[in-house]
């Protein structure tokens, strides 16, 4: 057996791989790996950086130590689930696919036989796999129905890297769930999944969270009070003389007169000519006098004096 080395652990699952026929399982394996490569491209993975292990429904991939885990987070967050959108649009029901994925470190060594293929050990490695197949993990992507996928990531990478905010990669929106296996309780950390309407960075989850925890604000009690109608005021009462004999009405007052002005001759308003005598009219030739205002008298000026 060789040396163990440290080594970036990436597990992937397809969800109810096993329910397909073969042929749907055959479309459905290279769809599924030609994923895992454009996730890997995207983070900057080489060939020469990782290496493969086929498990039927799935896969391990180990990746060297100088692969950087943030931009690998990143396109697990971003560019699988944007892969797994595209080629379930276009697939029928039964090549749906959906991905659970174990993103763990540790040390892992390679005993192989002539013959075989595969022979890694390592206790880290047993741990993540026990991790990929915990019904926690089965829950949260069943709960999904409109997503993917679903990451966890082992109590490592959520230390070492996770917590500590790098771009792209949010702790809030982590959530711890402890598994229970055979040796104790493995800590994990689950990714809270995307945003519903297709907004991505799990804040749906986060969300959904938060509103449960809202109380929501009382109903106003009802009332039996009845709007009232407006109440007209009353009419004053009429003022009587003494003796019960109604007093005579006031005589209406004679509105004061305005400022007069009399034109002579053909005089042009606002730029246009009037004709005959006429009152707010704009347009036409004035051909006899004009009084603005006021009352007129035959021979007499508007306002009594001579004109």
């Amino acid at each position: 057996m060789r040396e163990p080395v440290n080594r970036t652990i990436l597990l992937f699952d397809i969800e109810r791989f096993s329910r397909r026929d073969d042929v749907v399982q055959a479309v459905l394996r290279r769809t599924f790996h030609k994923i895992v490569d454009q996730t890997l491209e995207a983070a900057g993975v080489e060939a020469t950086q990782q290496y493969r292990e086929d498990r039927g429904d799935g896969l391990i991939v180990l990746l060297s130590g100088d692969v950087a885990k943030t931009v690998l987070l990143r396109s697990l967050l971003t560019t699988t689930p944007e892969l797994l959108h595209e080629h379930n649009l276009l697939a029928s029901d039964s090549a749906q696919m959906r991905l659970r994925i174990v993103l763990a470190a540790g040390e892992v060594a390679h005993d192989p036989h002539a013959g075989t293929t595969g022979g890694l050990v390592g206790h880290d490695l047993n741990q993540a796999c026990r991790l990929l197949d915990a019904d926690v993990l089965r829950s949260a992507l069943a709960e999904r129905r409109d997503e993917h996928c679903v990451l966890a990531v082992s109590a490592p990478v959520y230390e070492g890297v996770v917590r500590h905010g790098h771009r792209g990669v949010r702790p809030e929106l982590f959530r711890r769930a402890d598994v229970t296996v055979k040796d104790g309780v493995l800590p994990a950390w689950i990714h809270r999944g995307a945003a519903p309407g297709g907004a991505s960075g799990g804040e749906g989850e986060a969300a959904r969270d938060s509103a449960s925890s809202v109380t929501p604000a009382p109903a106003p009690a009802p009332t039996n009070a009845q709007p009232s109608a407006p109440t007209e005021a009353p009419a004053p009462a009429e003022a009587s003389a003494p003796g019960g004999v109604p007093a005579p009405a006031a005589a209406p007052q004679e509105r004061p007169a305005g400022a007069v002005f009399h034109f002579h001759g053909a005089p042009v308003i606002h730029g246009s000519l009037v004709g005959g005598d006429q009152h707010g009219v704009s347009g036409g030739q004035v051909t006899g006098d004009i009084v603005l205002g006021g009352t007129r008298a035959e021979d007499g000026g508007a306002d009594g004096s001579p004109s």
